[in-house]
């Protein structure tokens, strides 16, 4: 469906093809964009992958070889993001009548405004990548959180986090929603109604929350040797100094009522 841009040697770094993929997500319109950015993030993986086997090929510091998995894990987040924002995206087409449905046939089905649905190759996407982003979506409607929490309990057990592992996780939750086994901390309501505000504050909540969990349980220094290099430590800075400008003007607004 889309091709990514070349990637010049001198941003054909992980710290930058994991921001890339990310912006590109966040920025994506389309249903082209949101696989540019799924395939992005998959470049990223592969690379910490390959850095993580070299670090290791090497002896190097467990620290090192940590730091490559700890962007393993980023970049399979932002990919399994893309991958369910997909999944919404091509059910919605169909909806739309705008890609064909499963057992469709497209050529014998046109209707009079001799219209075909594009297929699923069409679009440049095999139907097990379409039946994976549904899972992916699936299990984190069943139990919100799965990805981070499934890839953050690898890296605080030493262990690489890989496609495999979160693949056994997310087929294992989505089964659980399907037999209506989902995580007893957030029932189904019929009656539920969108909040748009409190979904918001949710949000910030559990970021929050998450934050203090990591500060708590491993400390300043700890945090700070995490960078792989300068340019990334930049950008952290940057993205905390933002976030602590939001805190702040929420605090205060907060505290003013």
């Amino acid at each position: 469906m889309t091709s990514l841009a070349p990637i010049s040697p001198d941003t054909q770094d992980l710290p930058s093809l994991i921001d890339r993929a990310a912006t590109m997500l966040t920025g994506a319109k389309t249903a082209a964009e949101v696989l540019e950015a799924r395939d992005m993030a998959g470049l990223a993986y592969d690379v910490a992958k390959r850095a993580a086997r070299l670090q290791r090929a090497k002896n190097a510091h467990d620290d090192l070889v940590a730091a490559a998995h700890r962007a393993q894990a980023h970049a399979l987040e932002i990919e399994a993001r893309a991958k369910r924002r997909l999944a919404d995206e091509y059910d919605a087409a169909q909806a739309r009548g705008e890609v064909a449905k499963a057992g469709q046939y497209e050529r014998a089905n046109v209707e009079k405004t001799n219209v075909c649905p594009a297929t699923a190759a069409e679009l440049g996407l095999r139907r097990d990548q379409i039946h994976e982003a549904r899972q992916i979506r699936d299990a984190e409607a069943a139990e919100p959180g799965l990805v981070r929490r499934t890839l953050d309990e690898r890296l605080e057990r030493g262990e690489e986090p890989t496609r495999a592992a979160l693949r056994k996780m997310v087929v294992d939750a989505a089964m659980r929603g399907l037999r209506g086994g989902g995580s007893a901390r957030r029932p189904v309501n019929p009656h539920h109604q969108p909040n748009p505000a409190f979904d918001a504050v949710a949000a910030i909540d559990g970021c929050c929350t998450r934050i203090a969990q990591q500060f708590d349980a491993h400390g300043t220094e700890f945090i700070l040797s995490g960078y792989v290099d300068h340019a990334m430590q930049e950008r952290s800075i940057a993205k905390m100094r933002r976030g602590r400008d939001v805190l702040t003007t929420l605090l205060e607004a907060a505290d003013a009522r």
